[in-house]
């Protein structure tokens, strides 16, 4: 004789439930689910859709106070000035710009210190005048750096890297990306040699800068 399998209604009552539980629940995860993939996906096609270009960067003046050698360990003593126009090309796109510093270079060697500059917001398509002192006191440089500005010198052109490094957010309506960070370097050729009157050597030429992010 097979056996015979009783259940009450109690218990068919409690699986039914229970049955019931999961069914809400994997409702809800699958809802949620299609909730964020939606809201990302809206996210993605609206950034590839808009696009954001890399801000542009020119260097319209340059001018070196004091670039010279002092005491036997032969340290450097620098004093630039530098002028930069940001522009922002995104006609739907703002940018917060909350890290910028900025130095200078010297055949591969930095002559100043970071001189960082106030964060700032940059509307569709608006272009911002940056200025900023750069300052080096007793930096060490490598033995051969006063024979390249010799060298310069002679040549009658002196050349310089002035640099800069940050981190912006892209702005569309109301939402705000994550912070992306940037890299600028402008490279100043100059006119340098013995027979130039006193004074700064000057960069007024303007020059686009290079930006990568």
């Amino acid at each position: 004789m097979s056996p015979i399998d009783v259940r009450s209604p109690k218990h068919c009552d409690e699986k039914g439930v229970t049955v019931e539980k999961l069914f809400q629940k994997k409702k809800l995860f699958f809802s949620f689910t299609t909730i964020s993939l939606s809201v990302l996906s809206f996210i993605f096609l609206l950034y590839l859709t808009l696009h954001p270009t890399k801000p542009n960067f020119t260097l319209t003046e340059a001018d070196i106070y004091q670039l010279n050698l002092s005491g036997p360990r032969q340290l450097l003593n620098s004093s630039i000035q530098l002028t930069l126009v940001s522009k922002n090309p995104n006609k739907k796109v703002g940018i917060y710009y909350d890290e910028l510093q900025v130095y200078a270079s010297y055949k591969g060697q930095q002559i100043t210190l970071y001189t960082s500059l106030p964060p700032f917001y940059q509307g569709y398509e608006d272009s911002n005048f940056l200025s900023a002192s750069l300052i080096g006191n007793g930096l060490p440089v490598d033995p051969y750096f006063g024979y390249e500005v010799q060298r310069d010198q002679s040549a009658g052109k002196l050349v310089m890297n002035l640099k800069g490094s940050g981190r912006l957010r892209w702005k569309v309506g109301t939402w705000v990306s994550g912070k992306y960070r940037f890299n600028v370097d402008c490279v100043a050729s100059m006119p340098f040699g013995p027979s130039l009157p006193s004074g700064p050597l000057s960069f007024r030429q303007g020059a686009q800068c290079s930006t990568t992010l």
